[in-house]
């Protein structure tokens, strides 16, 4: 690892998925009360058959270097999903990415985005800045004018926790998700300057965010059942999947396959823009 910021962030996520399980959780016996909530550390090297001193270097961020084996054995005793397993070696056993985010789009993306008609679309980078988007993701999502130059990029992340996301009904939910995920990209590049930039911003200028992202939840990217209403559109039904080249995988192609009714209210409304 080329710093500490790795050992860190490692031993808090430990430390946070130890502390959701209980003995009865992983069907070990709890005698008497606990000062502190969930699994002692001994508990976990128990169940994952590792030294309890060596699971504890690993939380308190020591130079150590798990196998792969170890690291699943970790990863089972700990309950963890699938993506966070992935999290888990990630932290553990970083792997050298590049450095310089290639925010060159396609010119078959970019003629995509803008042929899906009535379907809401656009293109978020590395740091998920809205690199491109079409007119229905401009009516839906209240982006600037596609054929206007914005001054400054925008942050999906930025815009939706201090902008758009109030006006999204649930959207303490979908925060969850959406933080989850930043995290997991974030985790690829431990030591990026513009990614510890945003972070210091949204802790400081989001309380959402701030109860959100020590919580070290971790989520990929998943295609959803999205519900929204615009009182210029009426409601509306999306499935949105999300795309990744796999020439570029900082790119996500995020896509809102409007329903039958939704596409024709939509389609409505951009006739008159």
């Amino acid at each position: 690892m080329e710093n500490g910021l790795s050992r860190t962030s490692l031993g808090e996520f430990l430390r946070t998925r130890r502390e959701r399980l209980t003995p009865e959780d992983v069907g070990l016996a709890s005698y008497g009360r606990r000062r502190i909530p969930g699994l002692r550390r001994e508990e976990v090297a128990q169940l994952a058959h590792i030294g309890t001193s060596w699971y504890t270097s690993m939380e308190q961020g020591r130079s150590v270097n798990p196998s792969e084996e170890v690291l699943n054995n970790i990863a089972r005793a700990l309950r963890l999903t699938e993506d966070e397993r992935q999290h888990l070696h990630l932290l553990a056993r970083p792997v050298q990415q590049d450095r310089e985010a290639d925010q060159h789009i396609p010119a078959g993306i970019e003629r995509m985005i803008q042929a899906l008609g009535p379907h809401p679309a656009f293109v978020l980078g590395r740091y998920w800045d809205v690199l491109l988007w079409n007119q229905s993701a401009e009516l839906v999502f209240r982006l600037p004018s596609c054929a206007d130059a914005v001054p400054e990029r925008i942050n999906w992340i930025r815009y939706l926790l201090t902008g758009l996301g109030s006006s999204i009904e649930g959207w303490g939910t979908g925060a969850k998700v959406l933080i989850a995920q930043f995290r997991a990209d974030y985790a690829r590049f431990p030591d990026d300057a513009r990614f510890k930039q945003l972070i210091e911003e949204f802790m400081q200028n989001s309380q959402l965010f701030r109860e959100i992202w020590p919580l070290h939840e971790v989520q990929a990217v998943a295609d959803h059942y999205k519900q929204r209403y615009d009182p210029r559109i009426g409601e509306m039904e999306f499935e949105h999947v999300t795309l990744q080249p796999p020439g570029n995988p900082d790119l996500k192609v995020m896509i809102y396959t409007a329903s039958t009714e939704t596409s024709e209210r939509l389609q409505r409304v951009l006739d008159t823009m």
